[in-house]
């Protein structure tokens, strides 16, 4: 996901992308006794409002403003609670996040411990994203601020209430550690002592926060919290859920899209020793066991027969024959800029081109699941989501149960990747739970993970470019062809036929080119569902538009790395990781024959991004040998985390790029799990050096970048090492058929 979602949040929340975003911040007794801090994240203009935690009243959001998004306690004892609105999907924000809080609330971050937030979004409402919801790296974008302020107010707070005690000046008192300490008497008292204290005083008005030459702990390499309990086998994912009396079930879901059930034979299932139950729902059929094992061996003892609809006469052949198809028709204006046509006109050479790109599945390690309690009197669920207050409206429609009566315990998701975005899972245990008068956890095997995800789209681009004698672009026009994921999942974001997600990066290019035109056609693949997939603006935008460039800069004559310098004067800071990463990779030291270098940069989600990529072509196959990249995402609140969420993204990258690709014959997915569905071995894993470029800037994003910039270094250096351009990918099977 990017920040196409975050035009979500703009057209719902009101909120302009060149709006400041102010912080008021509130108080309130803890239940218990102890300091209780919320923050609101509101509009210009938006009044605050007061929150708190434990049962006690919370007053009405003002018109105009969003509710509180987070909530800092001190209890007596001095335990620091953090209630976090973000889910941990691997990306360490339970890490990166306690940080801004530990850092101005002069605390150990070991001392901060988190609650899962509960599924309210008059609550934790995130204005960058339009709701409650973990996605689009805006994680640290979003907290960033806000959390600094928590901590500064109630550490202002805290000094207050010890200077009162003591009838000392404040300026005299300092926070260290947990305590406040009055240094020219010795006297010091812990925060724990101070908080009821604390709670009573007023609000303070313009809190300073730390200049980052303060910073003790935001820029160092904090180890993460969650680490030790994912090692050890304690932490709680979806899959790991265990509640009395539960029943285990298996699905097996209609092949086709859109089919539904027509009849079971069941009969040899119910032989099977453990086999509780068989549940009949639309367009699926789950068995309920004792345990998974007797729930998989009655799954597969079923004789199904479905009805298939329409879908089962789509095939790849015809989703991209509609999209060559739409290509011709007329697009929706993303961004123009000069005269495109008259360009064109003068142009000494033009260069034309058309990229595809595929289905692809999120195949997250953790396949998806729920566990579900349906009772006569209200609904609880157990899950890993990125939605959770969609997950409440999702039981809710099919219950009619209202939120109330639902509750959502969420969990550590074992991947996300935008998969759990969604809720069609949720759905699906739901209505399994309510014919189950037990609690059940429903499963599906990796075969109907892969075989029934909702995919990133199919999309075809036309692309061309009228360079001048020198081989300068002095022309653009690029078309972009796909699914509409937006139009789905947050409708007031698809505007005017544009999809901004499916044309970022495209539509905002951090080249110097001056005469454009990007638009966009809608073209809904027929059945198929599609979703968001590690970024999917910038990650498609970003191999269509850098590969493009490579195309340029031979058709120039130019150094790739050269060609880019030229056209970046207005980016210094895309140029600047640009230069390093070059530098680092030793751009210019000639590499052996059969082996190629290949650069790419990006400017998406906040962030400033180059990648280059070393690979060798031997036989059709594509060995990378080498990554080096540079990254500036602002202000590092944590360098680990930081260098690891790269790390992670370029392999997840490299995996899409070289073997990933679904495909539909007959309305069925083809392939089925990762024997088929190739996935990165660890043994094809190359080094991968990443260079942190230090800044004073607000952070931008760092989950998506290094996905989203990876297939086009990697295709540019296939390209740099075998002369074939590659515009298609996965550009593994490309090189074995070209």
């Amino acid at each position: 996901m990017s920040r196409g979602l975050i035009e979500a949040g703009k057209a719902s929340a009101g909120v302009s992308r060149r709006t400041f975003l102010k912080f008021g911040m509130t108080l309130g007794a803890a239940a218990g006794g102890g300091l209780l801090l919320g923050f609101s994240v509101k509009a210009a203009g938006g009044g605050a409002r007061r929150s708190v935690i434990g049962g006690d009243a919370v007053e009405a959001p003002r018109p105009g403003e969003f509710a509180p998004n987070a909530f800092v306690q001190i209890d007596r004892n001095g335990q620091v609670t953090l209630v976090m609105p973000k889910v941990e999907m691997g990306q360490g924000v339970y890490t990166s996040i306690p940080m801004l809080i530990a850092e101005e609330l002069e605390v150990p971050l070991s001392s901060v411990t988190l609650d899962h937030a509960p599924p309210d979004e008059k609550l934790f409402f995130d204005p960058l994203l339009g709701g409650q919801l973990t996605g689009g790296s805006t994680s640290i974008r979003y907290a960033w601020e806000p959390l600094r302020r928590a901590g500064a107010t109630a550490r202002t707070l805290l000094v207050t209430a010890a200077a009162a005690q003591w009838k000392v000046d404040p300026a005299s008192c300092s926070a260290e550690g947990g305590e406040v300490l009055h240094a020219p008497s010795g006297r010091r008292a812990s925060y724990g002592q101070l908080a009821d204290a604390a709670a009573k005083l007023p609000m303070p008005n313009g809190v300073a926060l730390k200049q980052p030459e303060a910073f003790k702990l935001i820029g160092t390499r904090a180890k993460r919290l969650d680490s030790p309990e994912k090692v050890d086998g304690t932490a709680q994912f979806g899959l790991d859920v265990r509640v009395p009396g539960m029943l285990y079930a298996v699905i097996v879901n209609c092949p086709v899209f859109g089919g539904t059930l027509a009849s079971v034979d069941d009969s040899a299932t119910k032989k099977i020793q453990g086999v509780r139950q068989i549940v009949r729902i639309d367009n699926a059929v789950a068995v309920v066991g004792d345990h998974t094992w007797a729930a998989g061996r009655g799954a597969s003892a079923l004789i199904v027969k479905w009805n298939e609809g329409a879908g089962a006469n789509v095939s790849m052949k015809d989703i991209v024959a509609d999209l060559l198809s739409a290509a011709d028709g007329k697009g929706a204006v993303a961004r123009k800029e000069g005269d495109v046509d008259e360009a064109f006109g003068i142009a000494k050479t033009r260069v034309s081109a058309v990229y595809e790109q595929p289905f692809l599945a999120h195949a997250t390690m953790e396949p998806v699941n729920c566990t579900v309690h349906v009772r006569p009197d209200g609904c609880e669920i157990w899950v890993g989501t990125q939605v959770p207050t969609r997950a409440v409206d999702t039981v809710t429609r099919i219950t009619g149960f209202p939120p109330g009566k639902i509750v959502v315990n969420n969990h550590l998701l074992g991947g996300g990747f935008g998969r759990r975005l969604e809720t069609d899972m949720i759905a699906q245990a739901v209505k399994v739970g309510r014919q189950v008068s037990a609690p059940v956890k429903v499963v599906w095997t990796r075969e109907e993970d892969i075989q029934h995800d909702m995919y990133r789209p199919y999309y075809y681009d036309r692309i061309s470019a009228g360079l001048d004698a020198a081989g300068k672009p002095v022309a653009w026009r690029h078309r972009i062809v796909g699914s509409s994921i937006l139009a789905r999942f947050a409708p007031p974001a698809f505007k005017d036929g544009v999809d901004p997600d499916a044309v970022e990066v495209a539509a905002a290019l951090p080249y110097n080119l001056p005469n454009q035109l990007v638009d966009y056609v809608r073209q809904e693949p027929r059945h198929v569902p599609t979703a968001f997939w590690r970024g999917v603006g910038p990650t498609r935008s970003t191999f269509v538009v850098e590969s493009f460039i490579d195309e340029l800069a031979v058709q120039a004559k130019a150094d790739p790395v050269q060609y880019r310098r030229a056209l970046l004067g207005n980016t210094p800071r895309a140029r600047n990781v640009l230069d390093i990463a070059a530098k680092a990779a030793g751009w210019d030291v000639p590499l052996p024959k059969g082996q190629g270098r290949g650069v790419s940069v990006m400017h998406a989600f906040g962030s400033f991004f180059s990648m280059v990529v070393d690979v060798a072509v031997d036989d059709g196959e594509v060995s990378v040998k080498r990554i080096v990249c540079a990254v500036d995402c602002g202000m590092a609140v944590n360098p680990d985390t930081i260098e690891a969420q790269v790390q992670g993204g370029i392999i997840f990258g490299i995996t899409g790029a070289l073997y990933g690709e679904i495909t539909i014959e007959n309305g069925r997915v083809t392939q089925s799990n990762f024997t088929d569905y190739r996935i990165l071995r660890i043994n094809e894993t190359p080094p991968i050096d990443v260079h942190i470029v230090k800044s004073a800037e607000a952070p931008g994003g760092i989950g998506e970048p290094g996905t989203s910039a990876l297939a086009a270094a990697l295709s540019n250096a296939i390209y740099a090492a075998t002369g074939r351009r590659l515009r298609k990918l996965p550009v593994g099977s490309q090189l074995k058929t070209a």
